[in-house]
């Protein structure tokens, strides 16, 4: 989405101080403020890649009267607990291994998907539908779009932070075929040899 259309969304404007202001008044229309603060735990797998954004989470919430509380969960016990939808609020990781929109929407917000952990909409269902069998790329894009607009304006699953990695290697390691836009394929290693 381009950056101006992206800055019209909630929460995703340039200016902190103004977001933290709007996210204050919707707190206090809902009884909540400074000496009347919302409690909730915020469910993490316990590995650091899960729990280190959790904690940032955590702090950024304060900002706006909601005191998190971190509640670790063992990895054998943490797609179960998102399964149940037994959590207030999560803090799951996306990868995408495709840079393709269908791999993002059917995989976490389709009716169909069992990792649709926040609920059905059958209207994002349909335009899912439509932008993966529009073959004209300006019209998808624009689909893509308004699914992305839906999604962010019910708060399903919304975009906390980016991560990027790189990847380093020796010159003496050949036959490796480092992805792109992925940390997940290609990590196949019976072409790969060490030229010492």
């Amino acid at each position: 989405m381009p950056r101006e259309m992206l800055e019209q969304l909630t929460g995703y404007g340039p200016d902190v101080k103004k977001n933290r202001e709007e996210a204050r008044a919707l707190m206090r229309s809902l009884g909540y403020g400074p000496d009347h603060r919302l409690q909730v735990k915020v469910s993490a797998r316990n590995i650091a890649w899960y729990r280190d954004p959790a904690a940032i989470l955590i702090d950024q919430l304060k900002e706006i009267w909601i005191d998190g509380e971190l509640d670790a969960v063992e990895t054998a016990n943490w797609v179960p607990k998102l399964m149940r939808k037994d959590f207030t609020v999560a803090m799951g990781l996306s990868g995408s291994a495709v840079d393709d929109p269908d791999t993002q929407f059917y995989e976490n917000y389709s009716c169909r998907s069992p990792r649709n952990y926040t609920g059905c909409n059958p209207e994002v269902d349909a335009l899912v539908e439509r932008q993966s069998a529009e073959m004209d790329p300006a019209k998808r894009k624009g689909l893509v779009w308004q699914i992305e607009r839906k999604l962010i304006d019910a708060a399903v699953r919304p975009i906390i932070f980016f991560m990027r990695q790189g990847t380093c290697w020796q010159p003496e390691v050949k036959g490796l075929t480092l992805m792109e836009n992925s940390i997940f394929n290609s990590w196949r290693m019976e072409d790969v040899w060490l030229d010492r």
